[in-house]
């Protein structure tokens, strides 16, 4: 089957208005099979497609039609791939990073917004989106005196739509929760994971740092704040699980790894852990890694784990994108996780390193983490 495009390009020689019935029926970018057509339209000297595949060559350039304004560029993608990309058209010697104009997808975070493409057979989990039948947990801001840090620090604790202060809750303590809140809609996956029965009612606890750089890279002051004064100032104000073993932390990214540090810290303190596209930057040779001084700590500590891994929970959930540059350090993890004894799940989708991502993989790595009735029958 000959591609649009290059059907486009046949017609074009001869009646360049095809250029408009080309975009006028058809969305974009176009996909035909796991063939993706990527099109820009308008004034430019170059356009090259902006994405984060690693492995892939960052800038892929754009083929100009004739001496049109359209610009193309074809690629093949696997099924279920997920990819946020920018378009960067340069006119005058001049770049600028813009958003798809044909494409609707947008995904956020901390720095802005991408477009998104979604390959053959990725949908939107629908259990990721709001469910008018789903009873809203509430959310409850309180402070937390931190002797570690010497200062006040502000939790945004979750707790489930039905409940009751005499009953006894499980816990997941959250890193970076506003960003999980706001990019991976944190507080929508649990209305609905509860709803469904598919994870218990749970209290969950969402922390922040104003200095990832200093305090998620294994920093004993951080740990012991985790460890020690989030759960006493939790056990203080709700009705929580005496029993450790009910306790859960997670975290993606830097936020994986001060989970992992935490724990390893603090046997004992969490029985299940959610590690999500972890930085493990380690070294075989040396201290340093290629990445840089700034992940000297993490390089420290990483190699420390590895040396002597222990069992730092019980059940440790583990996800990566096939997508990111840390999917080397992930897998080289699995291997020692899984001699230590430690129920361990390993899982890997199409994607990046991103919210989406990691929302996507919410449901199986808290469901498997904390079975809700549903689950625990079929079992």
């Amino acid at each position: 089957m000959s591609l649009a495009v290059r059907e486009l390009e046949k017609a074009y020689a001869s009646a360049p208005e095809a250029i408009d019935r080309f975009l006028a029926d058809r969305s974009f970018p176009l996909q035909e099979g796991t063939t993706t057509t990527f099109v820009y339209r308008g004034p430019a000297d170059e356009v090259h497609l902006r994405h984060w595949i690693f492995g892939l060559e960052s800038s892929l350039a754009f083929t100009r039609l004739g001496e049109s304004d359209l610009w193309y560029l074809v690629l093949e993608l696997p099924e279920l791939s997920r990819v946020e990309y920018k378009l960067d058209v340069v006119r005058d010697g001049k770049g600028e990073w813009i958003q798809d104009p044909l494409n609707p997808l947008v995904a956020h975070d901390p720095f802005g917004a991408n477009s998104v493409y979604q390959g053959v057979g990725y949908e939107t989990p629908e259990w990721a989106t709001p469910d008018e039948e789903a009873r809203v947990g509430e959310m409850e801001e309180i402070a937390v005196r931190s002797q570690a840090f010497n200062e006040d620090r502000l939790l945004r604790v979750y707790v489930p739509a039905r409940f009751r202060k005499n009953r006894r809750y499980p816990v997941l303590l959250v890193h970076d929760g506003a960003d999980y809140l706001r990019y991976a809609g944190l507080q929508t996956v649990l209305d609905n994971l509860i709803y469904r029965l598919e994870i218990p009612e749970l209290v969950v606890a969402m922390t922040d740092s104003g200095d990832r750089l200093g305090e998620y890279t294994s920093n004993p002051d951080h740990d012991r704040f985790i460890a020690e004064e989030v759960p006493t100032a939790l056990e203080r104000r709700f009705p929580v699980d005496p029993d450790r073993s009910a306790w859960g932390l997670m975290g993606a990214s830097l936020g994986a790894v001060a989970t992992l540090s935490a724990a390893w810290r603090n046997p004992g303190r969490f029985g299940k852990l959610l590690l999500q596209s972890g930085s493990f930057v380690f070294t075989d040779i040396g201290d340093h890694n290629w990445r840089g001084p700034q992940w000297d700590q993490v390089v420290s500590f990483m190699n420390a784990f590895r040396e002597a891994p222990g069992s730092p929970a019980e059940s440790l959930f583990v996800s990566c994108g096939i997508y990111e540059s840390l999917i080397y350090e992930n897998r080289s993890l699995l291997p020692i996780l899984q001699t230590t004894g430690m129920d361990v799940r390993y899982v890997e989708a199409r994607d990046g390193h991103n919210w989406e991502n990691w929302r996507d993989r919410l449901r199986v790595g808290l469901s498997w983490l904390f079975p809700g009735p549903l689950w625990m029958v079929y079992e």
